[in-house]
């Protein structure tokens, strides 16, 4: 099918400006580089308004070892270990683990479902492990949640980041 036909089928701009964006956001796609061992983030954070997330953007990683094998160990900066034990806020978009719809133990990611950690576009510093004191529902809408912020360098069953004692404080609108 020739591009001119395309065009007369859908009939206007909305779908070149579709094919558009999304190709940029292809060639915008986050990715690491390799330096001595240590993995980097090349990315920096574009998401919603927060003084957090580009904090917890600025964790690389370096290989490391134990009894079990080998592992990406995160390095955290000292702008994280501050935060370490403290009340935060974060915005972003629930990825329900338990239960599917509902549950009180959740990821809350930085970026939407389709371009997470999970789906390869993110790294494991855009997602935090959240154990909230009341079950939420699922919701597509991205949603802010307040609770204390826990680093994690050595349980591999658990994200780098964990809200513990979290609270939904709501969805976010636009």
């Amino acid at each position: 099918m020739k591009a001119g036909n395309v065009k007369r089928m859908f009939k206007g701009k909305a779908v070149v400006t579709m094919i558009v964006l999304a190709a940029l956001l292809l060639l915008s796609r986050p990715g690491y580089s390799q330096k001595g061992g240590v993995y980097k983030q090349k990315s920096t954070y574009s998401g919603f308004p927060s003084l957090i997330w580009p904090k917890l953007y600025a964790t690389s990683f370096e290989n490391a070892k134990d009894d079990l094998g080998e592992y990406d160990k995160p390095v955290f900066s000292d702008a994280v270990l501050a935060m370490q034990g403290k009340i935060v806020t974060l915005p972003g978009y629930m990825m329900p683990f338990e239960n599917g719809i509902k549950g009180n133990h959740f990821m809350l990611s930085s970026l939407p479902i389709n371009a997470c950690f999970f789906c390869g576009v993110g790294g494991p510093e855009t997602v935090v492990e959240v154990f909230a004191l009341k079950p939420m529902t699922y919701t597509e809408k991205p949603i802010e949640v307040k609770g204390k912020l826990m680093l994690n360098e050595r349980n591999p069953d658990q994200m780098i980041y964990i809200l513990e004692n979290a609270e939904v404080l709501g969805e976010i609108g636009f």
